[in-house]
């Protein structure tokens, strides 16, 4: 994946704190090597997590990334819409709107 949908923020974070950095790598390959689940799998539900926390920036990154993994835009797409009766609205409908403006940019 390359920088240029990280924010500067992150892109400071990183250059500010490798040491700290690296270990959230590692901790996040742990955590997803951890289970059964596949990697496609594993990017759709990482996707309603941050659906869920109407986190925008994750919510564009893990959709990116699920789209890397073979899920298909129906199946992003589909992610928001389930977050509706666990989430509401407000954010199910915001991750639609992140995750239709990531589907739009890959045209």
């Amino acid at each position: 994946m390359t920088d240029e949908h990280l924010p500067s923020v992150y892109r400071k974070f990183r250059a500010d704190y490798p040491g700290v950095a690296e270990a959230l790598d590692g901790l996040g390959r742990a955590a997803d090597e951890a289970g059964p689940l596949d990697e496609h799998t594993v990017r759709l539900v990482k996707l309603g997590l941050a659906v869920g926390a109407a986190a925008e920036g994750a919510v564009r990154s893990n959709a990116r990334k699920a789209l890397a993994a073979g899920a298909s835009p129906e199946e992003v797409r589909h992610v928001a819409l389930l977050a509706i009766t666990t989430c509401g609205f407000p954010a199910s409908i915001a991750g639609a709107g992140w995750i239709d403006e990531v589907l739009a940019g890959r045209a």
